[in-house]
């Protein structure tokens, strides 16, 4: 190994402990390198333009409306001029043509994504398939909001499941609510897990067929949350009261029992 290969690996290390991540844990998220570049413009707080003129969307990350200055400024502080390297399992652009990735500062371990998590400047969406890269997200957006940083400090930033009728507000936003699960029922293909009694009014979270199994693959069956104290993130919908239906294992979280 180079001198410069050490510095950069003993840099990386301290932008792990810095951020109160053990570097294996770090380093457990390690998704395939598409490319590199310099970031020449900041569109809006989860995109990004290189200086070749490829745009990139922040992978992990959730867009909250409405849009937070702070969040931009905080982007434009950690990424406007520097060198990044791009990492993801999927090559495909979006509709909008924006290759969606885990972006990583020159010689850095850490995510720039985990960095904003950190700060309160971002939530993370949950939707990341790689779980060391998801627990590694989640696990900073812990510390920002145990900490109340950046969005954080709001005490509506998490809603309760007990005031359906403040969930119905953010109709088509993406929503953090945090609760007791009273009941889980399966109807037909669909299992739902219910925060209230008044299946036709309260808050609840859907599961398909398919994504039970996927729960199941990383031992959180859906049976299991009855009773549990759980966050859920996502799109708020409405059948029959405010729903937000889980597509990713991420959006679910288990806190406990309380």
């Amino acid at each position: 190994m180079r001198m410069t290969d050490h510095r950069r690996a003993a840099a990386a290390l301290i932008v792990a402990l810095a951020l109160g991540f053990g570097p294996q844990l770090a380093a457990g998220c390690e998704l395939p390198r598409l490319g590199e570049g310099r970031v020449a413009a900041i569109i809006d707080a989860n995109s990004i333009r290189l200086a070749d003129g490829s745009e990139l969307t922040l992978a992990g990350l959730a867009r909250l409306p409405p849009p937070r200055a702070a969040d931009q400024a905080a982007l434009t502080q950690v990424l406007l001029g520097r060198e990044v390297t791009l990492h993801s399992h999927d090559a495909e652009p979006d509709r909008y043509g924006r290759q969606s990735a885990l972006i990583y500062r020159a010689g850095e371990l850490v995510p720039v994504q985990a960095l904003l998590l950190q700060q309160g400047a971002a939530v993370a969406s949950g939707e990341l398939d790689d779980s060391a890269c998801r627990t590694l997200l989640l696990g900073a957006e812990n510390m920002a909001r145990t900490a109340r940083a950046g969005f954080w400090s709001d005490p509506t930033a998490i809603k309760n499941p007990e005031n359906p009728g403040d969930i119905m507000t953010r109709m088509g936003q993406f929503t953090v609510v945090e609760g007791r699960v009273l009941t889980v029922r399966s109807v037909g293909a669909t299992v739902y897990v219910n925060f209230g009694r008044r299946w036709t009014q309260d808050f609840a979270v859907t599961i398909s067929r398919q994504q039970v199994t996927a729960l199941e693959s990383v031992g959180l069956s859906p049976k299991a949350l009855d009773k549990r104290w759980v966050r859920v993130r996502g799109f708020i919908g409405n059948r029959n009261g405010p729903q937000i239906a889980v597509r990713h294992v991420g959006q679910i979280e288990v806190i406990g029992d309380r």
